[in-house]
């Protein structure tokens, strides 16, 4: 089991462990959590619950970001995207979160080299993808988000010299 302080991930949010209530509903134990982004709010959840999952290891970070050159894009019809990056959101791994960053990033590039309006979907995914993939870095690294992203970036763009 946790302790106070520790970090855990529910559902896709980092959050820090405020307290643990013994015996707290129908004889369970339960976490008090405060998601990073927003300590005001707090979630009571069963230790046990199918819906938190430990962080994963600062070596699986680095084996991660190694392998962003590789990590493929999204290769689907333009009608068919909204529904793969939901799929891909679903799964909570953060190697498809990568995958979102990835496609949408070109596609918005792409879009403003063309002087095209940027779509309010992709930027949509963009947004959340980074949210959930830099709050579990940012927590492993000891960097702020920014930080982190800025990390990630400045490392992918050394693997490629």
């Amino acid at each position: 089991m946790k302790k106070v302080g520790d970090y855990i991930v529910y559902r896709k949010d980092v959050c820090r462990i405020k307290e643990i209530k013994k015996n707290y509903r129908m004889d369970q134990d339960y976490y008090v959590l405060n998601p990073i982004e927003d300590d005001t709010l707090q979630i009571e959840i069963p230790t046990s619950s199918i819906y938190l999952r430990d962080l994963i290891s600062k070596e699986k970070v680095q084996r991660i970001i190694k392998n962003i050159p590789h990590i493929p894009i999204i290769e689907c019809e333009d009608k068919q995207l909204e529904n793969e990056y939901k799929n891909l959101m679903n799964t909570e791994s953060l190697e498809n979160y990568i995958r979102i960053i990835k496609t949408t990033y070109l596609r918005n590039k792409e879009r403003e080299q063309q002087k095209k309006k940027l779509r309010d979907k992709d930027s949509h995914y963009f947004n959340l993808a980074e949210k959930y993939l830099y709050n579990e870095f940012s927590v492993l690294l000891n960097k702020t988000f920014e930080e982190t992203k800025n990390y990630v970036i400045e490392s992918v763009m050394k693997l490629d010299k």
